[in-house]
């Protein structure tokens, strides 16, 4: 019932039967096509191509995105940019109605390794001026 799928070389402006345009560095993840890592691996292999990438998800899916976004996160390779939420209607194909789902589209964008050390600086900066409040 799900209609997501891994688009890995899909036009940049095309539109597909309803599901809107499609992005290259959009990945769709499905609860029942591929395992947790894969989706990692390709999201790895995505961010060495651009500069960002969109996981996104509908339903069950969704817990699979925020699990590969916090792998990257927490691996160092991605911050987050934007994460967006809304409901959508698909279609029940064995009962001919429409069903309301939860989708999420979490932009992650590729992690500096200036980053780090602008982080660690302003910690230090601030440790040092607390220390010369005392």
């Amino acid at each position: 019932m799900e209609t997501v799928a891994v688009v890995e070389n899909g036009p940049a402006t095309g539109d597909v039967a309803g599901l809107g345009k499609i992005k290259k560095n959009r990945i769709q993840v499905s609860t029942n096509k591929k395992p947790l890592f894969f989706y990692v691996n390709l999201a790895k292999r995505y961010m060495q191509q651009y500069n960002e990438i969109e996981l996104s998800a509908l339903g069950m899916a969704i817990g699979t995105v925020v699990t590969v976004a916090e792998i990257l996160k927490n691996n160092g390779l991605a911050t987050e940019k934007k994460i967006l939420t809304s409901t959508v209607g698909t279609k029940d194909e064995a009962k001919g109605r429409l069903v309301r789902k939860a989708k999420i589209e979490i932009l992650l964008g590729k992690k500096n390794s200036n980053d780090d050390d602008s982080a660690d600086k302003e910690a230090a900066h601030e440790a040092t001026e607390a220390d010369a409040k005392k």
